[in-house]
């Protein structure tokens, strides 16, 4: 099914074992530990973090964005999801038991403790990376069988990394309110609405995206992330930023002016001190304390339970239920990025026959295009660029070691997006160059109809992601295939490529509030073997929709593509498709060619036009 032979690099880990071993017998910690959790999340629970959080990738060798690893006096294990099964295979040393999370036969790690551990067990975890939600989870599961869940202040793996990297601190700079149509003193009105609705007196933000939505600031602290390290209290009263204030010039002094919001400046090393403070105080007492339980076990710990609203904060439904200036804003963005894969696509297949182009040298000649677009900051996550087998990989993404030339006679996968001022972009396009085997177009086909299933379909508002995810597996579960991943997640808007509440999933997603008009997501349905992967990718946005009946107050739904990028014609086997299918690829196709020719024809880019042109020929039976 997967790739069997070692193509990235592997790291000795059994000395960094031994010393992380050492550390847990240590009186230190009270008493000494049976076990110790690894996260991949930093004290802001991100998913994609500054190289200075990456304990787990340090403790285990695996760079994957998502996994946990538990390592215990006599065994080191390691947990992560269908997108990584090959490259943790493939990265993991013989010190380490690799845990396919979502498999039937496969332990939860709650699980394996209660199987493996005896009672009395002490099992740690940094209580400032651990979520207050996933530490009460695990707790609950354990706790039955008497072992212990102990939330440390210290981490281990910092007292062991000598050479680990300072922590970014990087410029913060305002984003106009023409790419955010809102000013952030409106934003935290909003928010002191929804405070008073919830009789709260105090509000903490942790999450970095929301904080800069909420502010309508950006900054770089994080790869490919336009988010900065920092804290918010909002009160009724005041808005306080815990921030390295060296990050900050004049620029945003006049920004928080322009836009009516008093912001108090604080350090921000003092949120703990500050927020201990502020809760012992007489404000704390008149209301109640929001703090997500998404936030970090030792900040919500704080917080007394009957003093306590832990649900989500206001900010990520209002943040991904995007306005009318960061729709336009989104479309545009899409728009501008189809331009540059016309260009990259067109250049590729006029020289991918020479013979010489690799993932690395592809994937910067994308990168090239892209930086001709008005308002391109970067980046919006490592490009995809697989060959052949690395499209196997699904978060594949190539360095040195694995860079494979490519050829005419394999697939090629290339997942990619851009961050613009406007809007961050996400879109997959899989080709082959030269002659693909039938039974590769009829993977193709069943993903592509999958897509298109999904994209076309119509359902009720506010209805869970959940329950819309087999409309994209149906025509590869008719043939008994799949994918390890799911179907779509929201995106920002020039913000992280990746946001939630919402999405689409086998998987259940907590706090999903339900698809509402004004939400972008994206529909990535693929397939992936041995020799080649597959996924088509677009994001969409929902909207109202009508339908032949009505309901009282039960509106419908539906998605509209933004993403503007020919699908490959070649790939498909017009047998499998429906006469509805086609109709769908030929206006997709239409309004491409209609959207991005003016686009090129200013670009001057007459290679880009001429494959554009070929590859959205209306398909005919």
């Amino acid at each position: 099914m997967y790739p069997s032979c070692i193509i990235m690099a592997v790291r000795s880990t059994g000395p960094l074992l031994s010393r992380l071993r050492d550390l847990m017998k240590l009186k230190y910690l009270g008493e000494p530990i049976q076990g110790y959790i690894v996260l991949s999340e930093d004290a802001h629970q991100n998913e994609y973090i500054s190289a200075c959080d990456g304990r787990r990738a340090f403790i285990t060798g695996f760079t994957g964005s998502a996994g946990v690893a538990l390592i215990t006096q006599n065994e080191a294990l390691l947990w992560t999801d269908g997108r990584y099964f090959v490259q943790a295979q493939q990265q993991l040393d013989d010190n380490w038991t690799l845990m396919k999370m979502g498999l039937p036969d496969t332990s939860t790690l709650a699980e394996w403790l209660t199987k493996n551990m005896k009672a009395g067990s002490r099992i740690a975890v940094d209580a400032n990376l651990i979520t207050y939600s996933e530490w009460r989870r695990i707790n609950k599961e354990i706790k039955y069988k008497g072992i212990n869940l102990v939330p440390l202040d210290t981490n281990l793996i910092d007292r062991m990394w000598s050479d680990r990297p300072a922590i970014p601190s990087n410029p913060v700079k305002p984003l106009n309110i023409k790419f955010t149509g809102k000013k952030c003193g409106e934003k935290v009105e909003e928010i002191r609405q929804k405070m008073t609705e919830k009789n709260a007196t105090i509000l903490l933000v942790t999450a970095l995206d929301e904080i800069a939505w909420l502010l309508n600031l950006r900054g770089s602290d994080i790869t490919y992330n336009p988010v900065f390290y920092s804290y918010v209290i909002v009160t009724h009263t005041d808005v306080h930023l815990f921030v390295d204030d060296k990050k900050l010039d004049s620029a945003v002094s006049e920004h928080f002016k322009s836009e009516n919001l008093s912001v108090i400046i604080q350090p921000y090393d003092k949120l703990h001190t500050f927020f201990n403070d502020i809760l012992a105080s007489d404000n704390s007492k008149t209301g109640k304390v929001w703090v997500s339980d998404r936030s970090s076990y030792n900040l919500v710990n704080i917080v007394p339970k009957s003093n306590r609203i832990s649900k989500p904060t206001p900010i990520p439904l209002m943040k991904a239920i995007k306005n009318s200036v960061e729709i336009n804003g989104l479309k545009n963005a899409h728009i501008k990025d189809g331009a540059a894969l016309c260009s990259y696509f067109a250049w590729l297949e006029e020289n991918i026959s020479l013979g010489n182009l690799t993932e690395i040298s592809v994937a910067e000649k994308l990168l090239s295009f892209r930086s001709l677009q008005e308002d391109f900051v970067g980046p919006s996550f490592e490009t995809i660029s697989s060959s052949g087998p690395n499209g196997g990989i699904i978060h594949y993404s190539p360095t040195p070691e694995t860079d494979r030339k490519l050829s005419v006679d394999e697939m090629y996968l290339c997942d990619s997006g851009g961050q613009f001022l406007d809007g961050t972009t996400d879109v997959t396009r899989t080709l082959h160059f030269g002659t693909p085997t039938e039974y590769q177009k009829e993977c193709f086909t069943r993903v592509f109809k999958g897509q298109a299933n999904l994209a076309m379909s119509k359902f009720p508002h506010k209805i869970l992601g959940n329950c819309l995810d087999s409309y994209a597996r149906r025509f590869l579960w008719d043939v008994g295939l799949d994918y390890m991943h799911g179907t779509g997640h929201g995106i920002g808007s020039y913000l992280n490529v990746h946001e939630g509440p919402m999405g689409i999933s086998w998987r259940e997603i907590p706090n999903d509030p339900g698809l509402q008009p004004g939400m972008f997501l994206s529909n990535e349905p693929g397939y992936y073997e041995e020799d080649f992967g597959i996924r088509i990718e677009d994001i969409v946005l929902v909207k109202d929709t009508t339908t032949e009946y009505k309901m009282p107050q039960k509106p419908f739904l539906q998605f509209e593509t933004v993403t503007m990028c020919p699908i490959q014609i070649k790939m498909l086997v017009m047998d499998l498709l429906t006469d509805t299918e086609i109709n769908y690829l030929n206006e997709y196709h239409r309004k491409c060619l209609e959207v991005l020719t003016p686009l090129l024809e200013k670009l001057d880019d007459k290679r880009a036009l001429t494959w554009l042109k070929k590859e959205t020929q209306p398909i005919k039976r």
